[in-house]
């Protein structure tokens, strides 16, 4: 019916046209069987076919509803049912201007008004056929009054003026039909271009990491993101209230001593504390003036200052490791000697000075390697790894190297084959760190220590539990626990536990301490690997 890129929109508005179109053709039929009517007596009626004039009359309106019939059912083409109602246009308007008396009648300036409503229809297409069709019926009607009814010649002179005029209306029309054409064709664009910029906008804002509220002048919230409601901790049903009083009562105060500041538009900045966590809000103003209105940022300002510190503790991580990297040297220098001083020196006092140098190089060089290994964490080599046997090799290396009794140190697997993606090297290291940590702050009696491994069927993940009969940490130390050189130890690094850490996280796998009611409880939580 229509060209495949007219829209379903743009064919409703053409079909609506033509039934404009079609009520104008009823009212202008109605009109002259009034005319006819009503200027019966009038002696400008005994120059025309009467008679001819009412049945064409009737005959128009009869057409028209007809017309009005096909354009509602929508049968049959557009374009076909236009150009048969404008052909029909053509003829009842030159035969009722002949029954009327001829061109003088003035019946045919209906012609013009009908080929431009055609054309203007058509977005142009079929108007120089329509005004072609027109001039012909004209010419035609008036040389067939000069024959007949023996007219003047000079007549000619109005129906080629009236030919023309059907002929300019055409052209206007197609050009001005086709300029609208464009203008839709540029508004579908725009409106096209302009829905997906707003879906862009909208996945933007409810992707960001911080929280959006629009709020207009009367404190109605206009738009938000799910960040918002995130952050700020508020039920869903109170959103839908729309008001920022109802919604978010903690923002209304700081936006209104906003909007009642005075001084250079521009942002603002405020911070207050929602539960455990501290906000900063920014406010932007949507005009010239902060009375219409805001959008609030909300950011996490206790992410923002974890983040940082991680990037600090980043930066001291590679800080260190080239400072170790560079300390290896002259600490094997001096190890060296200091052994060879050994060998020399017999006297007690001085080999018990010696054994003290000794002792702090060897714990320097400890330190020297756990810093070191700090800056592997990023070179991950995994594989899969069938953790009972990984457990009992490491069980064993363990014991003999730590000097331990089997009988105090206990490992619970079972007799599966539980695979895991990790780094074999690196979680050998946590391990040993770990449990390193735990027998040297155990009783290191029968059963001091404990290595367990606990797999859950439904689960995806796997869990190693690492328990000691020690004192424990202690509450107000827990939360410094993996931070990098921290200890209670005067001889230890406090590396240990923060290499283990960095180096779970660096295998997408986490490590936690639990507080049991007696001893230590460390849980490393492992992904299966992909079967």
């Amino acid at each position: 019916m229509f060209d495949s890129n007219f829209s379903a929109a743009q064919q409703s508005n053409y079909w609506h046209s033509m039934r404009l179109l079609n009520f104008y053709r009823l009212i202008t039929a109605s009109l002259l069987i009034g005319l006819y009517f009503f200027l019966g007596g009038n002696t400008w009626w005994n120059e025309s076919n009467g008679p001819l004039y009412i049945r064409l009359a009737v005959g128009y309106l009869l057409v028209g509803i007809a017309a009005l019939t096909f354009t509602w059912i929508k049968w049959p083409r557009f374009n076909r049912l236009l150009t048969l109602q404008t052909i029909a246009d053509i003829v009842f308007i030159v035969v009722l201007m002949h029954a009327a008396g001829g061109i003088k009648s003035g019946l045919g300036l209906l012609l013009v008004v009908a080929i431009a409503a055609a054309s203007l229809i058509s977005q142009g297409r079929l108007a120089l056929f329509y005004s072609a069709l027109a001039t012909i019926a004209l010419l035609l009607e008036q040389s067939y009054q000069l024959l007949i009814d023996n007219e003047r010649y000079s007549d000619y002179s109005h129906a080629v003026m009236l030919s023309l005029s059907c002929f300019a209306t055409a052209w206007l029309a197609y050009s001005f039909g086709k300029r609208t054409l464009q203008s839709e064709e540029l508004a579908s664009q725009r409106g096209i271009d302009l829905q997906n910029l707003a879906q862009v906008n909208e996945l933007i804002i409810q992707e960001m990491q911080d929280g959006v509220l629009v709020v207009d002048k009367d404190f109605m919230l206009r738009h938000h993101n799910t960040q918002a409601e995130s952050l700020l901790g508020s039920n869903k049903p109170l959103w839908e209230a729309r008001h920022l009083e109802e919604c978010a009562p903690e923002l209304a105060v700081p936006m209104r001593r906003w909007m009642d500041e005075t001084g250079e538009i521009g942002p603002g900045t405020t911070k207050f504390a929602v539960e455990d966590r501290e906000l900063r809000l920014r406010f932007m103003p949507v005009g010239n003036d902060r009375k219409q209105g805001a959008v609030i940022f909300i950011e996490d300002w206790s992410q923002m200052q974890v983040q940082a510190q991680q990037m600090k503790l980043a930066a001291l991580g590679r800080l260190t490791g080239n400072i170790a990297h560079e300390i290896r040297n002259p600490l094997s220098a001096i190890s060296h000697a200091n052994e060879l001083l050994q060998e020399e020196i017999h006297d007690d006092s001085a080999q018990h000075l010696l054994h003290i140098v000794s002792d702090n190089v060897q714990r320097l060089d400890q330190m020297v390697k756990e810093v070191l290994e700090l800056n592997r964490r990023d070179r991950t080599l995994q594989e899969n790894i069938v953790l009972e046997a990984f457990l009992t090799e490491f069980y064993e290396q363990f014991c003999l190297t730590e000097k331990i009794l089997p009988v105090c140190f206990h490992l619970q697997i079972g007799t599966g084959k539980t695979s895991v993606a990790f780094d074999r090297r690196h979680l050998n290291q946590i391990l040993w760190n770990v449990c390193r940590n735990g027998w040297h702050h155990s009783k290191k009696k029968v059963g001091s220590l404990v290595l367990s491994l606990q797999v859950s069927g439904n689960s995806r993940s796997v869990r190693l539990a690492i328990a000691d009969d020690g004192p424990g940490v202690k509450p107000e130390d827990r939360p410094h626990l993996f931070e990098p050189f921290f200890t209670t130890e005067s001889t230890g690094t406090g590396l240990g536990l923060y290499i283990a850490r960095e180096l779970c996280e660096a295998n997408g796998a986490n490590i936690q301490y639990v507080a049991p009611e007696q001893g230590g409880l460390f849980l490393i939580h492992l992904k299966k690997a992909p079967i």
